[in-house]
């Protein structure tokens, strides 16, 4: 099938492929290759140039994650090509009448370096291992540990195109012409195999001959005491002088942190304009420039000094951005106008009913974050991060709101297509979706949960919006009346519109418009301060990836990877190689001490794929008796990489390095854990089953005595479906199944149909975890021969943690026999003490909540006459204030009456003292509480006295707070002895405030 697509304002381009072969997936940490096989032939590899009588688009699109060249398959073939100094008077623009999508780019990138030696890696997911930062921001973060020294390289080199999200600059999205929140970076990495000279010269090469851009249309940048890279860009490459520019520290020198792995980098840019000449000239002119690949020469380690010293091994990371590279090929004026992100772009056009080429500039910018902001949103809910109040779901709650508002703003009413009660999001989701398969093949299996959770968090927002809306007439009311009363222009506080943009979605071009309409201004400059502080925030939250070169990786550079022996025994033989006490290496450790064990092998389980560590002993070994127990085992944790960190406290003894040891497993607890592991994958496969394939996992844990499983899921269980899903697995476990565990490759197990647990990270060989019939998982964990060894399972409870996340607690083993026991005991005393079967207890506990329901009400009701028989008796206490309007003002202590009764006593009190009257009552209903309440009457409120300013200060006097309407407003506080000195200031403000009013 083929299929055009126009790009505006250039004629129609067209695109192509060549013909490809599959790549098998693999990762940096999967098991080591027995060798890396280095061919000695030359590789070319297609230019992927296509003419302009080609087919717009294959109908089967070429994906970086499968297919590669024969020859790029699978290889670690290096060739050390050289560049020769270029002569650029006969340099001609290669790319020019040449047409390139942006899928071809990134399958070009990748083929260049495969075949000059470097592993292709897939994208890791949006949501990083790395607890320093939220989301993946850079191609370099999934090879952290091995910039670190903490996990030994397992091939030289790797080349990756990343998915990647950063939010600290959203508020340029669609402004300028590069700025993304969601963007692929294209990165060549050496893990102190090639250095600079390689990595220059490759980029070189790679962007004038592969992708064919003029060299006199590049220029360079340089850290300024680099005299290295100057000397391979001028000498060896034969860049002119007058186009490499020497930069300070924060423009080309990388830095992890204060401290960390550090070293000066180099930059390729794309001019624009070439025609301009080269005086005066400032790269960070982004109209004229765009910085598009970025060599960071990785080669120092900076200490807590500041001083630098060489690192043992020298890295290089880089990255090319996919959609800067797509912009300067496709020759569009900014990077939303190409391939990658341009078709979204017309579905929003579309949906608004406007023509993108024709629109205005504001529609235009519009229609640019909508089409941004939709990658990021899809990719982030397919990587399992759901719309919340926190954390990743913020940023995605955010770019929701952000989506919504524009549209709206553009026009879109409903889901665009007639239904105003529908939403648009889904619609345009289903175009990224739709252009998905070369950046993430999990994306279209996943169709169904993302268009489900954009539907449902789009019509939420626009309620809130509607809220919104309302909130923003009370803040212009309030801010028409305090002008009122101050003699001031009316002012709508920047705090306050931040409120409604951030808390509300609410656009501040709405509330400009809104307020000029009421005659308020807006304070601008207190909304750019807040905006500015929430965008500081966000950068030193989201914008850093954090390297640190410390202690603990000398520590255990020298330490082999732990052999694992727990899945057939739970205790064996080891030699200590390592101990740790407060993070530093020590020889040996007396008893009393907390300690962290390395042994050579151990049967320990580590914490990993949700499953806690194993608990257990440590013994010294004496011939062939056991001695003395040594240590207590109290968690097991994996360091770097795959080395096992036994820790807990020595209990008899010493324990020295290099002594041989008996290592055991708790057995029950392990028992618990196998049981807990194996009946979580069984009630992942049962959600499925019942409420549907769509539902996946968002986290697990399983613990010796319970289970948690958090799923994605839009609405609560039925009790129903929870009975169904009890059943269904008390089947399985009836039906004593015999568990399948084998090792295969990756794409093999996925082939088969093995559901990989949520957070894991899987090398080219997996452990494949099968119940015959019932379930088939990628798992590292521990798991019973049979089922019948669960013996049962029930649920003990079902809730909502976040927006569309689920979690179920569950229990099973001997933990299920434990709780049905105690269940059991429960129900004989209920029974015992209702005097009926158990069968019967339901109804008898209904029958007892509906008559204390009744009792209750006849209560409160008693209290409310109560209070308000106590109002007629002080009525005529109220006392009248000013002279032109006299006005009833009553301020009195109602004893003990609760803040219902008080309430009605001010309403009845409003009503029988007429307008206008000011009523304020006081009561302490209970230990410890304060209830006031504040009435004034319309006519008290036109004078510019509001109930719910007039209650704040009161209330703080007896430390509480509280609100409500300009006419009526409730408050509490938590300082009774406070009360009658709080009515009195009531009394005597009110006094003064209406007698200068009033008179």
């Amino acid at each position: 099938m083929e299929f055009t697509l126009k790009l505006p304002n250039h004629p129609p381009r067209s695109y192509g492929r060549n013909s490809l072969t599959p790549l098998q997936r693999s990762s940096l940490y999967g098991n080591k290759p027995a060798s890396l096989a280095r061919p000695r032939r030359k590789v070319t590899c297609s230019s992927g140039y296509i003419t302009r009588n080609s087919a717009p688009f294959p109908s089967t699109m070429d994906c970086h994650r499968h297919f590669l060249p024969n020859e790029a398959r699978g290889t670690q073939l290096k060739t050390r090509t050289s560049v020769k100094p270029v002569n650029e008077e006969l340099v001609e623009d290669k790319s020019k009448d040449l047409q390139v999508s942006g899928d071809s780019i990134r399958r070009r990138f990748l083929q260049f370096y495969a075949s000059r030696g470097h592993k292709v890696l897939p994208s890791a997911s949006l949501v990083p291992e790395d607890p320093t930062v939220l989301l993946t921001i850079a191609g370099m973060l999934q090879f952290k540990p091995i910039f670190l020294g903490k996990v030994s390289r397992l091939v030289p080199c790797a080349a990756t195109a990343q998915r990647c999200i950063r939010t600290n600059d959203v508020e340029n999205v669609g402004r300028t012409a590069r700025h993304h929140t969601f963007f692929e970076m294209l990165g060549n990495f050496s893990f102190g195999d090639y250095f600079k000279r390689e990595a220059i010269k490759w980029a070189w090469e790679l962007t004038t001959i592969e992708f064919g851009l003029p060299a006199n249309k590049l220029w360079i940048s340089i850290y300024e005491e680099d005299d290295e890279a100057f000397a391979i860009w001028h000498d060896e490459v034969g860049v002119p002088v007058e186009r490499i520019k020497r930069m300070g520290e924060d423009d080309n020198f990388w830095t992890s942190g204060i401290t960390g792995p550090c070293g000066p980098c180099s930059e390729i840019y794309y001019d624009f304009q070439p025609e301009k000449g080269h005086s005066d000239v400032d790269l960070g002119d982004d109209t004229r420039f765009m910085e598009f690949y970025n060599l960071v020469f990785m080669q120092y380690n900076k200490k807590d000094d500041g001083s630098l010293e060489p690192l043992k091994q020298k890295n290089i990371d880089t990255g090319l951005g996919l959609e800067r590279m797509a912009r300067i090929l496709q020759k569009v004026p900014n990077n939303y106008e190409t391939d990658l992100i341009y078709p979204i772009i017309q579905k929003a056009s579309e949906l608004a009913h406007v023509t993108y080429e024709t629109a205005d500039a504001q529609s235009k910018t519009s229609l640019k974050i909508i089409g941004d902001h939709m990658r990021a949103i899809v990719y982030l809910i397919s990587d399992g991060v759901v719309p919340s109040n926190i954390g990743r779901g913020y940023i995605v709650r955010r770019l929701i709101r952000r989506v919504v508002r524009t549209g709206r703003l553009l026009g879109i009413k409903g889901d665009g297509k007639g239904n105003t009660d529908g939403a648009f999001t889904p619609h345009i989701a289903e175009k990224v979706i739709a252009l998905s398969s070369h950046i993430d093949e999990d994306v279209k299996g996943r169709t169904g949960r993302i268009l489900e959770e954009l539907k449902r968090e789009e019509l939420r927002f626009v309620q809130t919006l509607e809220r919104g809306e309302k909130l923003l007439e009370e803040m212009l009311a309030d801010a028409l009346a305090s002008a009122k009363e101050d003699g001031r222009f009316p002012c709508l506080a920047g705090k306050d519109a931040f409120l409604l943009y951030d808390t509300y979605g609410f656009p501040v071009e709405i509330t400009t418009e809104v307020a000029q309409e009421r005659g308020v201004v807006v304070d601008m400059k207190g909304f750019d301060i807040e905006m500015d502080n929430q965008r500081r925030q966000s950068q030193a939250a989201h914008n850093a990836v954090k390297l640190e070169v410390g202690e603990g990786a000398d520590i255990m550079e020298n330490i082999s990877d732990t052999e694992f022996l727990g899945y057939d025994m739970l205790s064996a033989k080891a030699i200590v190689e390592s101990l740790i006490v407060n993070g530093k290496s020590v020889l040996q450790v007396s008893e009393g001490h907390d300690v962290e064990v390395l042994l050579n092998r151990t049967p320990f389980y580590a914490e990993s794929g949700g499953q806690i560590g194993d608990h257990g002993f440590i013994y010294i070994s004496e011939g062939e008796n056991r001695g003395n127990v040594v240590m207590e085992v109290k968690d097991v944790q994996k360091s770097a990489g795959s080395i096992f960190v036994h820790k807990g406290t020595i209990k008899q003894g010493v324990l020295e390095v290099g002594r041989e040891v008996e290592a055991e497993v708790d057995a029950r607890l392990r028992q618990g854990a196998k049981v807990h592991h194996t009946a979580t994958h069984l009630l992942q496969s049962a959600l499925r089953r019942i409420i549907g394939q769509e539902t996946s996992q968002a986290g697990s844990l399983v613990a010796f005595d319970r289970l948690r499983f958090d799923f994605n899921y839009h609405r609560p269980l039925a009790d129903t479906e929870i009975l169904q899903i009890e059943e269904l697995i008390n089947g399985w476990i009836g039906d004593a199944v015999l568990l399948q565990t084998k090792v295969m490759p990756l794409a093999e197990a996925k082939s088969a149909g093995a559901i990989a647990m949520f957070g894991e990270k899987y090398g080219e060989e997996v452990r494949v975890v099968e119940v015959p019939g019932v379930s088939m998982e990628l798992c590292g964990g521990t798991h019973v021969f049979n089922t019948s060894e669960i013996r049962g399972f029930k649920v003990i409870s079902e809730q909502g943690i976040a927006s569309g996340v689920r979690r179920i607690e569950a229990v099973a083993g001997d933990a299920f026999i434990e709780y049905v026991n105690a269940r059991d005991y429960h129900m004989k005393r209920l029974c015992t003490m209702l005097k009926v079967k158990a069968e019967d207890v339901t109804t008898r506990v209904e029958n007892l909540v509906e008559d204390l329901r009744l009792a209750r009400n006849e209560i409160s009701n008693l209290r409310e006459k109560t209070a308000v028989f106590k109002a007629s008796s002080i009525a005529n206490k109220a006392f009248v204030v000013g002279t032109s309007k006299e006005i009833r003002v009553l301020v009195e202590y109602m004893d003990d009456t609760d803040a219902d009764s008080l309430k009605g006593a001010a309403e009845f009190l409003m009503d029988n003292l007429q307008d206008p009257a000011a009523i304020v009552l006081g009561s302490c209903p209970g230990e410890g509480k304060v209830s006031l309440v504040a009435a004034f009457t319309p006519s008290v409120v036109d004078l510019g006295v509001q109930a719910r300013n007039f209650i704040g200060p009161i209330a703080k006097l007896c430390g509480g707070g509280g609100g409500g309407r300009p006419n009526f407003a409730q408050a509490g506080g938590r300082k009774p002895e406070n009360l009658l000195n709080a009515l009195e200031n009531a009394r005597s403000e009110l006094v003064r405030i209406l007698s200068e009013k009033a008179s």
